[in-house]
């Protein structure tokens, strides 16, 4: 029982799906192993797949609990504390991949990693500009962008790719919105980070991101972080 019970966590088999899901459109699904490190797959696939259906599209898949939890993917199958784990649009899946339904845009990041706590890293970088743009289970929140200089051009650019508001860092923030912090890198380099605004919360609550880096990047990079959990990167 106890094994059960670990596996629902890790993969997090939980019962449901929404509904109203559109079959039309593609959604995006990386593999990679240990946190991103190593890219294994990158492939689109039709919207309407549940997240199984989208990973077996791209790649060979062994199954558990009535083909409800993922238990290798390509041989690379879960030994002690190394598990498959999957991420939709940054955020650490609550429901099972048998009942996750992929929406047009989403993406579908599977990681094969070690972990301490199968909740730890609830959201992750790698997605951005996910999950601003479609949030989780077809339901997206309303977005700000603060920082010190909200007239920057290239705040204000990124600004407009997350459909968000700018505003002052000062500002009271509204309750219930994604929040992206960016400024200036300061030491030279790069942090990058996401956490939930409510510890513990559910995938799909509000997020709270920082950016200092490189404000270009953030503003037109397709991925500019793809595959990673978090950045720190300074030049000393």
């Amino acid at each position: 029982m106890k094994r059960f019970v670990l596996a629902a966590a890790l993969s997090v088999a939980l019962a449901g799906c929404s509904s109203g899901t559109s079959s039309s459109g593609h959604a995006t699904v990386w593999v990679t192993r240990d946190r991103g490190a190593r890219v294994l797959h990158v492939g689109k696939v039709p919207a309407g797949l549940t997240a199984m259906q989208a990973l077996q599209r791209v790649a060979k898949v062994k199954t558990r609990y009535g083909g409800r939890y993922v238990r290798s993917v390509d041989e690379i199958a879960e030994e002690g504390r190394r598990s498959w784990f999957y991420y939709v649009n940054g955020y650490l899946a609550d429901q099972g991949s048998a009942e996750y339904r992929l929406r047009d845009g989403d993406v579908e990041w599977w990681d094969y990693r070690s972990w301490r706590d199968p909740l730890q890293d609830s959201v992750v970088v790698g997605s951005f500009p996910e999950p601003f743009l479609h949030g989780y289970g077809g339901k997206r929140r309303r977005a700000v962008v603060t920082s010190l200089a909200p007239a920057n051009p290239f705040i204000r650019a990124i600004a407009r790719r997350l459909h968000a508001r700018s505003m002052l860092a000062t500002t009271k923030l509204p309750r219930g919105v994604n929040v992206l912090f960016v400024a200036g890198p300061e030491p030279p380099g790069t942090r990058f980070e996401a956490k939930l605004r409510s510890k513990g919360a559910p995938p799909g609550s509000p997020v709270r991101m920082l950016y200092l880096g490189d404000l270009r990047r953030l503003a037109r990079g397709r991925w500019p972080y793809r595959f990673r959990y978090q950045v720190q990167e300074f030049q000393g």
